[in-house]
């Protein structure tokens, strides 16, 4: 399976679970997003759930937005989701009987210089117990931290390929119901 683009295997810790998804179109996209967001419900309401980094990586193209709009729709999310490559995030908060749901979808495709990353103050949404999706992390470099998973995404044509890594527990939940 692919590395995540630049990011060196000693960075991170041992993967705790791998999967690869052949998505044969967008159905099949959309399909795997609300499995997802299942999988993301049955964690969230563990004692142990922490919140959940979500890396998305593939080039320009290969779903990861479109990955997140099935997970959000699926999480029962009623408006537009909207790419957010120049506001760089987009926060969407969803009822839920055992408190409100928190997720951030990040695109930090512009971004230079990890530098920039620390200097938007975006530390404190990983902190919050939130899900964060976060689209080109390696515009950030080492500052991310490690994952709970990490969804590498490659196009054919219509098809998409993903490979899955967990290297958290929460993660390892999460891709065990995927």
């Amino acid at each position: 399976m692919p590395v995540a683009p630049d990011r060196s295997l000693h960075l991170l810790p041992s993967v705790l679970l791998e999967r690869r998804f052949a998505l044969a179109d967008l159905a099949a996209t959309e399909a795997f997003g609300a499995r997802f967001a299942q999988a993301i419900e049955a964690v969230r309401v563990t004692p142990s759930f922490s919140g959940l980094q979500v890396q998305l990586c593939g080039d320009l193209g290969a779903g990861k937005t479109t990955l997140v709009r099935a997970t959000l729709a699926s999480l029962g999310y009623p408006g537009r989701v909207r790419s957010p490559t120049y506001t760089l995030v987009e926060p969407y908060a969803l009822a839920r009987e055992h408190g409100e749901l928190e997720l951030y979808h990040f695109d930090l495709y512009r971004f230079a210089d990890p530098a920039e990353w620390a200097d938007a103050g975006f530390r404190e949404y990983f902190d919050s117990g939130a899900i964060c999706l976060v689209e080109w992390p390696e515009k950030a470099g080492d500052l991310l931290g490690v994952p709970d998973l990490v969804f590498a995404l490659q196009a054919d044509g219509e098809r998409r390929t993903l490979d899955a890594r967990a290297y958290s527990e929460s993660g390892k939940a999460c891709l065990e119901r995927c």
